[in-house]
């Protein structure tokens, strides 16, 4: 039975939303302490983190490895700027680059910045190398998409609450229906110089593909020489059972260029990249694009340690194993609140009937069983845990999952 929030734990939530702008409406819960899957609050209750901070914390909380390696780091040097090298970014880069099979890689700091960045590259190589006009150059998105939140991306954004009252918006930018071949084709033109997508619209309700859809993107990118943009942001390193989860679809469906970004961090600090190939990323010159902490030796110690976290602890095959162990369990409930359960690894989408009423509610439920997770588009509950969890973990959360859906 979890305790009741203190009068301490009411001021903390008080404090923040006294001082701070309403653009979240998080579950009221204090998080002071975390370590593997679990968190806790400053009343000792303890939850099981099922949304891993939208996939940024895939190795788990305050992973000893990469801790030790950003307090390491901390005690050299923490920020250089671009002006000059460090002796970590090299080895960051490198190691991203080979991960990822590419050539070269350009970092920022969050996944919003890795995005614009992506679109700039995609911009400038139209110009430069494939000759679309000056002004004219045009990137085709998704309906339902989720980039980012700057204005730029917002601009090409399906969602009329993320549009609205932040325009005028960037030209330059077609939505077609995510999945759909022949919408991409046809809305192709002579000035098309890119096509962003997401391999799984975690945003918009754990949305997948149709089988062989990105296959297919690769081969029309390449006929119409446009560049295939692949927002791994959220799906990437490990996520979903492969390191990409563009590699469901095999090497037919590698793309461009791979955005990168949230575990890229290990849950201790923003670290994004574009990755691509040098006759892509080559339309950069010294003063085109920068940041000033992109590429600081701190981010990239805590990137070096998160890759190595993934691939020497064998998240990817952990990922695959238990994200199929966990929607078979969760199937199995047979709910009669449940409509659809989705996912690939473990980013799980459980899609709630209308007539049982919004996501959100279940999710409220789930807090006062122990398992902390978020709705998605009002209808969906998304279980997206830190990579690393166990089985015997999993069947814990199946058992309070149970209590509520079931009821």
């Amino acid at each position: 039975m979890l305790k009741k929030p203190s009068a301490k734990t009411k001021k903390f939530i008080e404090l923040a939303e006294k001082y701070g702008a309403h653009n979240y409406h998080p579950l009221p819960v204090v998080i002071s302490k975390a370590r593997g899957v679990w968190v806790w609050d400053p009343d000792g209750n303890k939850y099981m983190d099922m949304l891993s901070s939208y996939s940024a914390i895939s190795q788990g909380h305050v992973h000893p490895k990469i801790v030790a390696a950003v307090k390491s780091q901390l005690s050299k040097v923490t920020l250089t700027s671009r002006a000059f090298h460090n002796d970590q970014i090299g080895l960051f880069l490198k190691k991203a680059v080979e991960l990822c099979g590419m050539e070269v890689a350009l970092p920022m700091n969050t996944g919003a910045e890795a995005v614009e960045t992506a679109l700039k590259m995609a911009r400038k190589w139209g110009y430069k190398k494939k000759g679309v006009p000056d002004g004219k150059a045009e990137i085709i998105a998704c309906e339902n998409n989720f980039h980012g939140r700057t204005t730029m991306i917002v601009g090409f954004s399906s969602d009329a609450q993320y549009r609205d009252g932040f325009g005028p918006f960037t030209p330059g930018f077609k939505l077609i229906p995510f999945g759909d071949l022949d919408a991409l084709r046809n809305a192709i033109t002579d000035n098309t110089v890119a096509f962003l997508v997401e391999p799984i619209q975690a945003e918009a309700g754990i949305l997948m593909p149709p089988e062989g859809y990105l296959k297919g993107v690769r081969k029309l990118c390449r006929e119409k020489n446009v560049l295939f943009l692949c927002d791994e942001i959220q799906t990437g390193l490990a996520r979903t059972g492969k390191m990409f989860a563009w590699q469901h679809e095999g090497e037919e469906a590698k793309p461009d260029a791979i955005i990168l970004g949230k575990a890229l961090g290990g849950g201790v600090i923003p670290v994004s990249l574009v990755v691509s190939r040098w006759d892509i990323m080559d339309v950069f010159h010294p003063g085109d694009h920068g940041s000033t902490f992109g590429g600081n030796p701190l981010a990239c110690a805590a990137g070096i340690a998160a890759i190595d976290v993934l691939v020497k602890e064998k998240l990817t095959a952990a990922s695959a194993k238990m994200g199929q162990y966990f929607m078979k369990q969760i199937r199995s409930l047979n709910s009669k609140h449940v409509k659809e359960v989705r996912g690939r690894g473990l980013l799980i989408g459980v899609e709630v009937k209308p007539e049982s009423g919004k996501a959100r509610l279940f999710c409220e439920a789930l807090m006062q069983n122990g398992i902390l997770c978020k709705e998605t588009h009002e209808s969906v509950i998304r279980f997206a845990p830190p990579l690393v969890i166990k089985k015997q973990e999993i069947d814990w959360a199946v058992a309070r999952v149970a209590e509520v859906l079931c009821a």
